[in-house]
């Protein structure tokens, strides 16, 4: 790994998401859904994963890899975009949303800064969602752009749970 993406990933290792972390200090603290449960900054997640009945499967063995946007990401969407969402009408739709946050398998900071850097400065990451959302270094920070071209800033990383690994970013991804 070069220099460059050493620091990045002791930088990111360093990164912490407050309420996550004085709340789940060392080690894994229950599963993904009880980890974001207990963040005050998780909130209208939580909500969405609970209102399209994504609670079982994500407190499921997995392992999972989580990109978890902030209360303050959801609130960036347009006016009305969650609570239409978190609609019953719409719980197709928020599925589609949520699990395109989702990666099978344990991907940590320092696994996907690898990935990046073996992709030439990107990697493709496929979604539980079946969509790709692609990795790169942008600033010194892991961006994750979407399949619409948004992009999402990694703000804290491995953030561990029994069934998989949290990573926290500032937007909402979103699929085609």
């Amino acid at each position: 790994m070069s220099r460059l993406f050493v620091g990045i990933a002791a930088a990111l290792s360093l990164a912490a998401a407050p309420a996550i972390a004085h709340n789940h200090g060392k080690g894994a603290q229950g599963n993904i859904v009880g980890v974001a449960s207990s963040s005050s900054d998780h909130k209208t997640l939580v909500a969405a994963v609970r209102a399209a009945d994504l609670v079982n499967t994500l407190a499921s063995g997995g392992p999972f890899t989580v990109f978890a946007p902030t209360d303050a990401a959801f609130a960036k969407l347009p006016a009305g975009t969650v609570d239409t969402l978190l609609q019953p009408a719409n719980k197709a739709q928020l599925q589609k949303v949520l699990t395109y946050h989702v990666v099978s398998g344990k991907v940590t900071a320092a696994q996907l800064l690898s990935q990046i850097q073996a992709g030439g400065g990107r990697a493709t990451l496929t979604t539980v969602a079946g969509d790709p959302l692609v990795a790169t270094v942008e600033g010194g920070k892991v961006v994750l752009t979407d399949e619409r071209g948004g992009k999402a800033t990694v703000v804290a990383t491995d953030l561990k749970a029994s069934n998989g690994i949290i990573h926290v970013t500032d937007a909402v991804s979103l699929p085609s």
